[in-house]
C-alpha cells in the first residue's frame, strides 16, 4: 500500500474515533474512488458509527464521507454537508471558448486550490456547476475570473437548487451470467478477456468499491465506474433467451 494511502486510512480512524467519543459529526474532504475503497476497507474497523456519504448531488462520483457520533441523528436528510455549489457561466457567450471540464479543473486548481477541495463538475451548455468544500467557495467566487481565454462569472447557488438529468445511454446484449466481466463486455462493446485484466488491474469500481475479481456478480441499480472507460448503471436482467442466456440492460453515462 502507498504510504500516501496508509496515511488517508489513519485520518479515517481519527475521525471515526473522535466522533464516537465526542458524539459530534465530522467529514472527509472529496475523495475519489480509490479513496472511498480505502475506507470500505477498514470500515469493519471502525467504531459503530452511522457513515454517510454525498457529493451534493445524486450521481456524484467524488464524495464527502460523513462519521456521525450523533446519535440524534437518525438518517442522512440530516445531515448538514459542507459542501456548495458554484455557477460558473462566460460573460459573453456569444464570444466564448468552448469550455472543457478539464478547462473549468485546471483553472481552479492554480488558484493554489487542492485537489481534494473540489468535488464533481457538471458541465451544461457551455456553462459549468462545481461543487466545492464550503470553506473555499467565496474565495473561487472572488479568484476565478477567467477561463482560458474566456472571461467567467462565478456564483454560489442553492444546493438544493441544482438539478441534473445525466445522459444515459441504453445498451443491451445477452451474457450467460450477470458476472462483471460478462457486463462490462456489453457495456464497452468488447470481449471478456480484454477487459478482465480493467478487473484485475483495479481499475473496476462497483458503487464505490474496488472489485478485483471477474465472477463478481452485479445487482440491479449497481453503479460501475472503470477507470479510462467511464461509468454505467446495472439496470438489469430483460428475459432469458431459449439457449438459456441472459438479456441484459446497461444505461452509459455519456
Amino acid at each position: 500500500m502507498q504510504k500516501e494511502d496508509q496515511i488517508l486510512q489513519r485520518r479515517f480512524r481519527d475521525l471515526a474515533y473522535m466522533a464516537d467519543s465526542r458524539g459530534i459529526v465530522l467529514f472527509t474532504d472529496f475523495l475519489n474512488l480509490h479513496e472511498q475503497n480505502l475506507f470500505y476497507e477498514i470500515k469493519n474497523e471502525l467504531p459503530n458509527l452511522k457513515y454517510f456519504s454525498s457529493g451534493g448531488y445524486r450521481d456524484a462520483e467524488r464524495k464527502m464521507f460523513c462519521f456521525c457520533g450523533d446519535y440524534s441523528l437518525d438518517n442522512e436528510d440530516e445531515i448538514d454537508y459542507p459542501i456548495s455549489c458554484l455557477h460558473i457561466k462566460p460573460k459573453n457567450p456569444k464570444f466564448s471558448d468552448s469550455l472543457t471540464h478539464r478547462d473549468i479543473l485546471g483553472a481552479v486548481l492554480n488558484l493554489g486550490i487542492e485537489r481534494n477541495k473540489i468535488g464533481d463538475i457538471i458541465m451544461e451548455n457551455n456553462e459549468a456547476y462545481l461543487f466545492c468544500c464550503s470553506s473555499i467557495y467565496d474565495y473561487i467566487i472572488n479568484q476565478l475570473t477567467k477561463v482560458k481565454h474566456t472571461m467567467v462569472s462565478t456564483s454560489l447557488i442553492d444546493i438544493r437548487d441544482f438539478t441534473y438529468k445525466p445522459n444515459l445511454k441504453p445498451v443491451t446484449g445477452t451474457v450467460s451470467s450477470v458476472r462483471l466481466d460478462s457486463i462490462l463486455a456489453v457495456a464497452f462493446n468488447g470481449s471478456r478477456s480484454s477487459l478482465s485484466g480493467l478487473i484485475e488491474g483495479g481499475k473496476v469500481f462497483v458503487n464505490g468499491k474496488n472489485i478485483l475479481y471477474n465472477s463478481y456478480n452485479l445487482k440491479e441499480n449497481d453503479i460501475v465506474s472503470v477507470r479510462g472507460y467511464g461509468r454505467f448503471i446495472y439496470a438489469g436482467t430483460l428475459n432469458q433467451t431459449k439457449k438459456g442466456r441472459y438479456m441484459v440492460k446497461v444505461l452509459l453515462y455519456q
